[in-house]
């Protein structure tokens, strides 16, 4: 099968995804809950195993809320599989959305990995958050079947999946993965050419650079940074808070990638602000403690966005 004879939509039935983090939990989990047979795949069976249970409590916490029923729930949870053999990943898989560290050089041989294993009707999806499809076409062994399939997190609630091929993915592919986007519940969006950060990405990344070389520089406390965009836009947490949800290693990954490869001061320098925070562990919510302290961190106290007594 060609690239230009993709797969229709409804021929898609067993999605992989590489990578046990964060996102690839909630890929599987947001694929499995809308019929798709789901193989989670890491190289980390410790990973595997604490994904499944993240997965469940996903579950779980879309229940209570009354968002799902428990046969949905119980539902989802059969069609996730996990496995640390990439051969068993790539068994039959119509669609793999590829999860893992924001390394172009780790991406790509993930990518050929499965490139090598994969059937040849396999559609890859990238989910990267700062790099480029056509950085990773030919590492993929199958450019014309690549594409970047961005997802946000939670992707059930910031339901928005930015579809952006390169120059060389073929048509029908995007027209597949937009479809298939559709229909795991997301509000799927193409862009017409390539660009780092895609849409919500480049704007959040510019509040983002803001906020850390306000943190660097001294200019204020981490919660009075925080403070300022929390009291005038009404959000629940502050740009450096939510980095916390992000995690630090991967805020520092991608600001260290783009500061080396820009030469950029600013950047270089909240590169190396970040930096030490890993270097001491503090990688945020999952490691207990980043700019604030987990799991109760001070912007979520009662009292922290109210005047201040004289």
């Amino acid at each position: 099968m060609t690239a230009d004879e993709a797969m229709r939509i409804e021929d898609v039935r067993r999605v992989a995804i590489a990578g046990a983090g964060t996102m690839g939990q909630q890929i599987a989990f947001q694929c499995a809950a809308h019929g798709y047979d789901v193989v989670l795949y890491d190289i980390d069976r410790d990973a595997l195993e604490a994904a499944l249970a993240r997965i469940d409590e996903y579950a779980a916490g879309l229940e209570a809320a009354g968002a799902i029923g428990s046969d949905l729930r119980a539902g989802a949870k059969e069609r996730v599989s996990v496995t640390a053999d990439l051969a068993e990943a790539a068994r039959e898989v119509d669609i793999l959305s590829e999860a893992v560290p924001e390394d172009p050089e780790l991406k790509g041989r993930v990518l050929g990995g499965f490139d090598a294993a994969c059937p040849e009707r396999t559609i890859f999806m990238t989910n990267t958050s700062t790099l480029l499809p056509s950085q990773l076409a030919s590492a993929s062994g199958r450019g014309d079947r690549l594409l970047a399939c961005h997802f946000h997190l939670p992707v059930w609630v910031s339901n928005l999946a930015d579809v952006m091929p390169h120059r060389g993915t073929a048509p029908a592919v995007t027209k597949l993965v937009l479809a298939f986007a559709r229909r795991i519940g997301q509000v799927a969006i193409e862009l017409q050419r390539e660009h780092n950060g895609y849409l919500f990405n480049t704007m959040y990344g510019a509040l983002n650079r803001a906020a850390i070389a306000l943190a660097q520089q001294g200019v204020a406390s981490i919660e009075d940074i925080d403070r300022a965009w929390m009291v005038v836009t009404k959000a629940p947490v502050g740009p450096l808070g939510a980095l916390d949800a992000v995690g630090l290693g991967t805020a520092w990954t991608i600001t260290d990638y783009w500061a080396r490869q820009s030469g950029d001061p600013e950047l270089l320098a909240n590169a190396a602000f970040l930096k030490a925070y890993v270097d001491r562990g503090d990688m945020g919510v999952k490691s207990g403690r980043g700019f604030y302290s987990y799991p109760n961190p001070a912007y979520a106290q009662p009292g922290f966005l109210q005047p201040q007594d004289a």
